[in-house]
């Protein structure tokens, strides 16, 4: 609490809800949120949309926890039905187990696949039968409010085991979500998942896979998600939020989760209109690529920066 209390008594003097609006990421989640825009209220005596992921009972959006990697997910069901295929059924390996990490994993099983892995900066822990709403619970109170080590979870479920300093990708699947750090995933481990018949692979953090593993997806011609598209639903949840703190009203859950969906929808839309390469496949990196450098070119010469 110092600590976050003490860094706004700096950062005050350069953001606003009209002027530079920050959000939580890794180690920052709603409890820190929350001593910043306390500490905030506190220097300025305004209650504003100043920060986003703030609780739902002080200025916050429903569905903004869930955001990144519910929105991960609607993309990933927008790709697989370019092939007429559903996540019903598919074997899900999920790195992490942090925020982005729980609620890929919850929308995946709403959505009918089996989620075998979580992992944690020491390990990870498959789960042949299959990590369900229980046991996903039981993962959430360990790590939000324990704030306890996944390995854990093998001595709590039985038949699951712990894999000591390894990441999740040797496990056989037929979709992997890096929801972790950057980096975590190398052409090592892109060679062992295609290997092992993974066919989509979605970025829910931010830039988890390598140069060298991307390039091998696309080779392969994988579903693969770039993070600029696929994880965009925990911003634009903060757009959300920050709307309806400017207009002073709270919209349910349902009206934030289908906001979401359309917003993925759309970036989906705008990713196979700029990365079609033939009738069968779409290169999501080169599409998410052209399309936010053609939104960005046109507001700079709107705007008279050209």
């Amino acid at each position: 609490m110092r600590f976050c209390q003490a860094f706004m008594n700096e950062l005050f003097r350069h953001i606003g809800a009209e002027t530079d609006v920050p959000a939580g990421d890794i180690g920052v989640g709603g409890r820190e949120i929350g001593f910043l825009f306390g500490q905030y209220r506190k220097l300025t005596n305004c209650y504003n949309g100043v920060l986003t992921g703030k609780g739902i009972n002080w200025g916050g959006s429903h569905v903004r926890p869930e955001a990144t990697g519910y929105g991960c997910v609607y993309f990933a069901q927008e790709m697989l039905a370019t092939r007429k295929d559903t996540m019903e059924g598919k074997r899900v390996l999920i790195s992490g187990s942090g925020n982005a990490a729980q609620y890929t994993a919850e929308k995946c099983l709403a959505l009918g696949a089996k989620v075998l892995t979580l992992s944690d900066s020491d390990g990870t822990i498959v789960d042949e039968s299959g990590i369900d709403a229980e046991k996903l619970e039981w993962v959430k109170h360990l790590k939000n409010v324990k704030r306890g080590r996944i390995r854990e979870y093998a001595d709590k479920f039985k038949g699951s085991s712990y894999l000591e300093g390894k990441r999740p990708w040797a496990v056989a699947c037929d979709a992997a979500f890096p929801c972790a750090t950057q980096n975590e995933l190398d052409g090592e481990d892109a060679r062992t998942l295609v290997a092992n018949g993974c066919t989509l692979v979605g970025e829910a953090a931010n830039m988890p896979c390598t140069p060298e593993a991307v390039d091998l997806f696309l080779e392969k011609k994988l579903l693969f998600a770039p993070g600029k598209a696929a994880n965009a639903g925990g911003v634009a949840t903060s757009g959300l939020e920050m709307t309806q703190n400017a207009m002073h009203l709270t919209w349910t859950h349902q009206e934030v989760d289908d906001r979401l969906k359309l917003i993925m929808k759309s970036i989906h839309t705008s990713c196979v209109e700029h990365g079609r390469e033939s009738p069968t496949y779409v290169n999501y990196v080169k599409g998410a690529n052209v399309a936010g450098f053609i939104k960005v070119a046109e507001a700079m010469v709107d705007q008279g920066v050209i």
